[in-house]
């Protein structure tokens, strides 16, 4: 495991590469998870996090469930659940060296647990910035930094497609620069 002080003194600082490879992190999931918790498993892995969202296991015969119920069987696995959480947490954690994060899906309500808000450096001029202040004014956001996470969300969902594209693209790519020569 790398740590903060051999990262330092590096070109560049901090690198993707000095981070364990996660592209397994879903298939280790499935298989850590206990079977009873969830009918369906979502692991989403960036630099900072792993978000783990279940779908929670809901009997045939209540398909429809209110969200003032569904509220309160998220809150009761949350709480049953919490020790076995935070030790599967850890034992991820060591092996892929980010933050756990949960959620859990019940009909139309999802929850998260907990989730990284991972500070984001970014130097921006005059006319970006005006934007951000406009969705401000216009009461979209309450600050910047909310209106700059409110337009990536607005991004994302508008451009899906292709940035499932460049991730796949981004991933081949990585797969080619482990199988060359090191130096």
């Amino acid at each position: 495991m790398k740590t903060d002080e051999s990262r330092r003194g590096r070109r560049g600082g901090w690198q993707v590469a000095d981070l364990p490879d996660a592209s397994d992190a879903s298939e280790w999931f499935h298989g850590r998870l206990p079977e009873a918790w969830f009918s369906a498993v979502d692991v989403t892995v960036d630099r900072e996090e792993i978000l783990v969202v279940g779908t929670l296991v809901v009997d045939s015969s209540a398909d429809d469930v209110s969200a003032a119920e569904a509220e309160g069987r998220i809150g009761r696995f949350r709480s049953e659940t919490k020790t076995e959480r935070i030790q599967i947490a850890r034992e991820a954690q060591a092996r892929y060296e980010r933050k756990v994060s949960w959620g859990v899906r019940l009909g139309d309500t999802e929850a998260l647990f907990t989730h990284v808000a991972a500070p984001v450096m970014t130097r921006l001029r005059q006319p970006e910035r005006r934007v951000l202040d406009t969705l401000v004014d216009a009461g979209v956001a309450r600050s910047r930094s909310d209106a700059l996470a409110w337009s990536v969300r607005l991004v994302g969902q508008h451009a899906d497609e292709w940035l499932g594209q460049l991730r796949d693209a981004m991933a081949e790519v990585d797969k080619l620069r482990g199988e060359g020569p090191t130096l």
